[in-house]
């Protein structure tokens, strides 16, 4: 999508600091971090939302939570403890339009998340 700015960070057209990529994905630390780790974890196929999964392009997910994995693990995050969250649609908070998935840890997290 040549609108979408998560399209634009992974073609390079716009900065961001890379954390990991491989040919399913890419993740990057968040450019407003709620946490001391803020990483966004992104499909390198454009897929708007969780409501656009289907059986042709759902094995990405499972992808990127074995990569969420190895990134907390590299990040020192796996024995403390980290969250992984998706927002589908603007009522739950969705603002860019490509599907990703925040790992946020680094401090202790509360529940209710809100």
């Amino acid at each position: 999508m040549d609108d979408c700015i998560f399209c634009k960070i992974i073609k390079g057209d716009i900065p961001s600091t890379k954390v990991y990529e491989d040919d399913l994905c890419y993740a990057f630390n968040d450019i407003s971090p709620t946490a001391p780790v803020h990483v966004l974890i992104i499909p390198k196929q454009h897929i708007a939302s969780c409501n656009e999964v289907n059986g042709e392009n759902s094995g990405v997910i499972g992808h990127i939570f074995e990569v969420a994995a190895k990134i907390a693990a590299d990040l020192g995050l796996s024995e403390k403890g980290y969250r992984i969250v998706n927002n589908c649609g603007e009522g739950a908070g969705q603002t860019v339009f490509h599907l990703h998935f925040h790992l946020i840890g680094g401090r202790d997290l509360l529940w209710p998340a809100g």
